[in-house]
């Protein structure tokens, strides 16, 4: 038997590796070949692989090999990374926070929106007291409290007239007396977005009121775990420990008890709202100086919160963009004047937006125990600018632009539905659904017929029970029906979604689809109107004349 040395396995190999490793370049177009071979392509990729590692055992740092070796490695490894990053999804979220006091809405929100910009439009808005539409003290008034416990607030139907023409649904919304958080979302993303769930503390008079606190909405957006606060926290100079002591205190009883990972849990939280956080130590006139002349990292040295994130190791976990902008408070109504009362408010950025990616803090935790495989999201800042223009309070609107690339764990609805047939007022109408097997329904499922500029998932036109309605079922799909007398007369383009109680979430939606209108009866109102047009003074005046 011919023998076989390290080191014609090493000139051998090492010739045929590098051969293999400078051809990665073209890995897209051989990875065709391989998959005409399947299970075949994958052994001969692995084989390969086998023989560099054989090779690269007997390379030591001083070989000329070594360098071109490792660069051919880092090449490949590009490749590889790109091929999966192509699986990923680019999210973008933009998150609003804007302390209004007592105002009503403005009468345009465009900029604030973004609405104009150029590119891609946003995924989700977060409208919060901070984040996104945060508008922390809305109606605090006690004369004003009990009106917002039954209806809508004014702000809330505003941004849901704004943006339902748009294509976006109000997803959630939670308020705790003035403390409003409101995220509105694409239709598309509706049936990957499910366990969204509310809460809120109090932190006001020793946690009975709630004109101060955190309001919470968190969710589980295409696999990942996301939450989003929104806070309004002590005011005053004096009380930065307390402004701390608060926020750790809501990040403590959020969910607490609930069968819900706690907010430090998820995979990304986003923290936002009228943090009250001052500038320590400088006089009122270096402040000032300092702003008008654009120099703002002179201030950031002694912006409380930035003191406190050196002090606190759980606040060291959250991430904010440059302070490149001006404080935020406080200004003279409709002005961009600094205060001019008598008190003279000293200018801070009170109003704040900071995120945290879990992933990133077990990295610091624990570094070299870190896997590129588990950082499955990641969170980059686009934007994070206020906004001069909006005059009606005494604070600027803050606004956050992130663009989110996350693996989808969840890349298929629960339940896909569809109208059978075409749909019509003059008969009843059948809707046809399925569910993957993991999906457990309830006898309080139900699937609405919406019209395409919904704007939330009680804004239907009519529903159906998926239990009570059904007329057929089979081991692909089940069939529920809907009378003709709930089907809208006028017809138009509608849309059928599946909402379920057990996720208290939509969590299939149809594409868009035309019901034809009632002919009788727009022949029967045509001829009415014939008829009134007949009776009119000036033509039976004309009539007479004949």
């Amino acid at each position: 038997m011919a023998s076989f040395s390290s080191e014609d396995a090493f000139q051998d190999s090492a010739a045929v590796s590098l051969n293999d490793l400078e051809n990665l370049h073209n890995f897209r177009s051989r990875s065709a070949s391989f998959s005409s071979t399947g299970s075949s392509g994958r052994l001969q990729l692995r084989q390969r692989v086998a023989q560099l590692m054989a090779c690269v055992e007997d390379i030591s740092s001083d070989d000329e090999i070594h360098e071109e070796v490792s660069r051919t490695l880092d090449e490949a490894f590009l490749i590889w990374g790109k091929k999966l990053k192509d699986k990923w999804q680019e999210f973008r979220l933009h998150i609003v926070t804007w302390n209004v006091g007592t105002a009503s809405p403005p009468p345009d929100v465009s900029s604030l929106l973004q609405l104009n910009s150029v590119g891609p439009t946003m995924d989700m808005y977060v409208i919060g007291n901070l984040d996104v539409f945060s508008l922390q003290e809305v109606n605090s008034r006690i004369t004003n409290f009990l009106s917002d416990l039954a209806f809508d607030d004014p702000w809330s139907i505003f941004f849901m007239s704004v943006l339902a023409p748009l294509g976006y649904i109000k997803l959630s919304s939670v308020r705790m007396q003035g403390l409003l958080l409101l995220i509105f979302v694409k239709h598309v993303h509706l049936p990957f977005i499910r366990d969204v769930h509310t809460q809120y503390t109090r932190t006001g008079l020793y946690g009975y009121w709630g004109n101060k606190g955190g309001v919470t909405v968190r969710m589980s957006l295409y696999g990942h775990t996301m939450c989003f606060m929104n806070c309004h926290l002590p005011a005053h100079m004096e009380n930065a420990e307390q402004r701390v002591d608060d926020f750790e205190k809501i990040l403590e009883m959020q969910f607490e008890g609930e069968n819900i990972p706690s907010t430090l849990d998820h995979d990304v939280l986003f923290w936002f709202g009228d943090l009250n956080f001052r500038i320590a130590d400088y006089g009122i006139h270096f402040v000032r100086e300092s702003i008008n002349n654009k120099r703002y990292n002179l201030l950031w040295e002694k912006d409380q919160l930035n003191m406190a994130k050196k002090e606190e190791a759980f606040l060291q976990e959250f991430i904010e963009g440059p302070l490149q902008f001006k404080p935020t408070y406080k200004f003279d109504l409709y002005s961009d004047v600094y205060d001019t009362s008598e008190k003279k408010r000293k200018p801070a950025w009170t109003d704040r937006i900071l995120w945290r990616v879990k992933n990133l803090c077990k990295h610091a935790a624990k570094e070299g125990e870190f896997s590129e495989e588990e950082q499955t999201i990641s969170v980059t800042l686009n934007n994070y600018i206020s906004h001069m223009s909006y005059g009606i309070s005494d604070h600027k609107p803050v606004t956050g632009t992130f663009g989110l690339e996350l693996k989808p764990l969840v890349s298929n609805p629960l339940v896909t539905l569809h109208p059978e047939g075409e749909w019509s007022t003059e008969h009843d109408v059948l809707i046809s659904y399925s569910a993957v097997p993991e999906f457990q329904s309830s006898a309080w499922d139900w699937i609405g017929l919406f019209k395409v500029a919904f704007r939330h998932a009680n804004d239907y036109v009519t529903y159906a029970w998926v239990e009570d309605d059904e007329v057929s079922s089979n081991e692909d799909s089940k069939q529920v029906y809907m009378s003709a007398a709930e089907i809208p007369d006028m017809g138009g383009e509608f849309l059928l979604c599946y909402y379920s109680k057990n996720l208290q979430s939509i969590v299939g939606i149809s594409q868009p689809f035309q019901i034809q209108p009632n002919r009788t009866l727009i022949e029967k109102d045509l001829t009415q109107e014939d008829n009134s047009w007949m009776q009119t003074p000036d033509n039976l005046e004309t009539h007479n004349e004949f």
